[in-house]
């Protein structure tokens, strides 16, 4: 007899995976322009990010060479399935051993070279929205479905990158650049027909998952070295432990710190969108400590597996590798994400951290723009109670229609008590480098009484041009 929920099954409904022979062959044989594609990427994309994001003179690097190797990524372990939305997804693991000849050079520190990159982590390739017309797939979206491992291996200036503050801080940075690109549930799109609507492509989360840290037993503290170590030997140093909790490359929360305590009860709780039931939940204990904080233990464990070892879960801590004795105790409930206005309520919702429900925002495009092509740079601020976003923006590049531009962006707003009470209205603004052009506002109760709590439509912002947009609200309805 089935006594398994709709959940339970969903949670069990791969069919197990298969090699990826013809995947890697058809890898090897790309790897060249996927070589080249890559270095034109790392130099546009990656380069000012690192300009703005590295520390004092770091700020500095620039890549003065390029090359990714003859070594191409290696594919394992593929899952196909479709999904909820009518798109197809396939799951493989990635790794990437590769012989790179990488050279950042800057006016105020040495030249860096990187003659290894090891990646590794698991890959989801969305295709959709499916097509009657050729290619049959309107874009493709690839994101790891939780944060790879990466490590670099530094050549010339390895006696200073692999002994001080460089290398962890541009492995830090690039992983920080792959998370706010292609780590779920951000996602890089590729769009294979360009005349694709980013509302049929736009993969929605599959629901929410609401944590409880009740406490952790057993920490003994951190190893701790030189006068840190001389001093709680002196003053019998307790850990004050607090916890910081991930879920993909959502906004990491902490818990509060619970003072001189080896078995810390804190049972706290906060919700996380989740957008595969593959990612990870990221358990990092730490001491609150005099300057740098401390770390005692970190555990992991995914959605799927705490959800079907029936919502809790003791959870071994480690630190740096090694069992350190110490366990959390971590319990997880999973909400449906439903088109229900009477889902949207605040009824199970109480605590600070949780969600009622989910507000969408989609950017497709703007119309109509005015102006001279060279002085166009448009973009669109969405905004919300006293959360706002930005899409990127535009500029006039041969072939593309500055006065037309697409946007493709999705912007969330998890609904809280405070917004639910508010009913504000959805603002939507139209600006050209840093002036606003234009705007509307969209009342909450137009999207709340809407077709599945939405509207959809080119809103007309002012001056005659429109920005094409969707606005969703969602509900929280426990799953079973």
């Amino acid at each position: 007899m089935d006594n398994m929920g709709p959940l339970a099954h969903t949670l069990n409904a791969s069919g197990g995976t298969e090699s990826a022979g013809f995947l890697n062959d058809l890898v090897a044989q790309l790897w060249p322009n996927i070589n080249i594609a890559g270095c034109n990427m790392v130099k546009d994309i990656v380069e000012p990010i690192l300009a703005s994001t590295l520390p004092g003179p770091l700020k500095n690097l620039k890549f003065v060479k390029i090359d990714l190797g003859d070594v191409p990524m290696h594919l394992s372990e593929v899952d196909t399935h479709k999904t909820s939305a009518g798109g197809i997804q396939l799951e493989m693991d990635v790794t990437w051993e590769s012989k790179s000849d990488i050279e950042l050079d800057g006016s105020m520190v040495p030249k860096i070279g990187i003659e290894r990159i090891h990646l590794k982590g698991r890959l989801s390739v969305l295709l959709a929205p499916l097509t009657n017309v050729i290619p049959c797939i309107g874009a493709a979206q690839v994101a790891f479905i939780n944060p790879p491992k990466l490590d670099l291996d530094f050549t010339d200036a390895a006696n200073i990158a692999d002994l001080g503050i460089i290398s962890g801080t541009v492995r830090q940075t690039i992983l920080g650049i792959i998370g706010g690109m292609a780590v779920l549930p951000n996602r890089f799109l590729v769009k294979l027909d360009n005349t694709s609507d980013w509302f049929k492509t736009y993969q929605p989360h599959i629901g929410v998952v609401r944590l409880t840290i009740e406490r952790a037993v057993g920490v003994s503290g951190p190893k701790k070295s030189g006068a840190k170590r001389l001093l709680a030997k002196i003053i019998k140093d307790v850990p004050d432990c607090y916890c910081k909790v991930t879920v993909g490359a959502e906004e990491v929360w902490r818990t509060s710190t619970k003072k001189n305590d080896h078995d810390p009860e804190w049972n706290e709780t906060h919700d996380f969108l989740v957008s595969d039931f593959d990612q990870n939940i990221v358990l990092d204990v730490d001491d609150d400590d005099v300057g740098a904080d401390d770390d005692i233990g970190e555990g992991s464990i995914s959605i799927k597996d705490i959800l079907l070892g029936g919502g809790s879960k003791d959870i071994a801590l480690s630190h740096k590798g090694e069992r350190t004795g110490a366990h959390l105790t971590v319990h997880a409930k999973f909400f449906n994400l439903v088109s229900d206005a009477s889902a949207l309520s605040a009824s199970e919702s109480q605590g600070e951290g949780q969600f009622c429900g989910l507000a969408t925002i989609l950017i497709a495009s703007a119309l109509g723009l005015d102006g001279k092509r060279d002085e166009l740079n448009p973009s669109v601020k969405v905004t919300w109670g006293a959360k706002e976003f930005r899409t990127a923006i535009k500029t006039y590049t041969p072939g593309t229609d500055i006065f037309n531009p697409s946007f493709d962006q999705a912007f969330r707003f998890p609904v809280t008590r405070d917004l639910l009470d508010s009913q504000a209205s959805f603002r939507i603004a139209l600006l050209n480098k840093e002036t606003e052009t234009g705007a509307v506002e969209i009342p909450f109760a137009d999207v709340l009484n809407g077709p599945d709590s939405g509207v959809v439509d080119a809103f007309d912002v002012g001056n005659g041009a429109t920005v094409r947009a969707s606005v969703t609200l969602k509900g929280l309805k426990i799953a079973q």
